[in-house]
């Protein structure tokens, strides 16, 4: 009894010492709500902003805010070829810059034939240094030239540890994912600024967010050419450039080439994993809206729950799938 006593006199000793701070703590738990609320709120008009209004709302075409020819580069990749001819669905003439004009030639002949555009394929062998620049640069002159993109290679989602890529193919992924990259944004750039008006559509992955067991070099490019665009938007968007970094996750093969853009081996169709089609629709409608997009709403929620996620989580959970597979 005498125990019982004394812990009710404690806790009533206790409870008048901290009397004074159960304001303070119910006002300071009041203002983190209010704030993550906010927060959430912001998200969720963002998400509107940029993935529906876009959509819902018409604006001007894009020949007449862009330009009506476009570069793409790493067009045989499937979310390449879908955005082309979404560009071609929209009038715009295309200029396909490859190293193996015969994964361009039927999707080249495709676009004129279906949507009446010019298509123009340049064979660029990058492995010779400049040389490969002039035929580029014959390509250009004189095209009023409204948007570059560049696409990440599709290889590098495949898991594989940095010391078993062989020496020369991680060279050839550095070249081809950053160098090449970066070099076709300086080539197209100039004639951009003259006109002051243009865009510039970095396509990465999602990858770049969080890094990931076995995909070393995918993590890298893409987070490369993510700070790439964001970097160049800081630099060029006073001066009329629009520069956009978009980062799918999951993108389903498409049905003429079964090949996909995403950071994971799983290509099954659905409401998370959009065909290509699907998906170059979807990111088209942001350009001029957001410089750093997942470019489709249900990966911006995913990009959003895997932001909530703190990153030595993420790691240890990355550890047990790799393990328990």
């Amino acid at each position: 009894m005498a125990a019982v006593d004394s812990f009710q006199f404690l806790y009533r000793e206790i409870s008048r010492t901290c009397n004074s701070y159960f304001e303070t703590l119910a006002l300071v738990g009041a203002l983190y709500t209010a704030s993550r609320a906010v927060i959430l709120l912001s998200d969720c008009c963002t998400l509107v902003r940029v993935h529906f209004l876009p959509r819902l709302i018409p604006s001007k075409k894009l020949t007449q805010r862009y330009g009506d020819w476009a570069v793409v580069y790493g067009a045989s990749e499937p979310v390449a070829k879908a955005y082309a001819e979404e560009l071609a669905r929209h009038a715009i003439s295309i200029i396909f810059v490859t190293r193996d004009p015969s994964s361009v030639r039927d999707m080249s002949a495709y676009l004129s034939q279906n949507y009446g555009v010019e298509t123009v394929v340049v064979s660029a062998d990058f492995s010779l240094d400049q040389v490969a620049c002039k035929p580029i640069k014959e390509a250009l002159r004189g095209k009023d030239i409204g948007f570059l993109v560049n696409c990440v290679d599709e290889s590098l989602a495949s898991p594989q540890s940095l010391i078993e890529v062989p020496e020369q193919h991680l060279l050839d992924l550095v070249n081809r994912n950053i160098a090449v990259t970066t070099l076709m944004t300086r080539l197209v750039l100039p004639g951009m600024v003259d006109r002051s008006r243009g865009a510039v559509v970095n396509i990465s992955s999602g990858a770049c967010c969080r890094p990931l067991l076995g995909r070393v070099t995918l993590t890298a490019s893409t987070g490369y050419l993510d700070h790439l665009s964001r970097a160049l938007h800081l630099e060029y968007s006073s001066k009329g450039i629009f520069i956009q970094s978009l980062l799918p996750f999951q993108i389903a093969s498409s049905e003429q080439q079964p090949s996909s853009s995403s950071s994971s081996p799983s290509r099954r169709e659905g409401w998370f994993v959009p065909k290509p089609e699907v998906y170059a629709r979807h990111a088209i409608s942001t350009l001029g809206v957001s410089n750093r997009t997942t470019g489709y709403w249900p990966h911006t929620l995913q990009y959003g729950l895997m932001r909530c996620i703190p990153e030595w989580i993420w790691v240890l959970g990355s550890r047990v799938l790799i393990s328990s597979s």
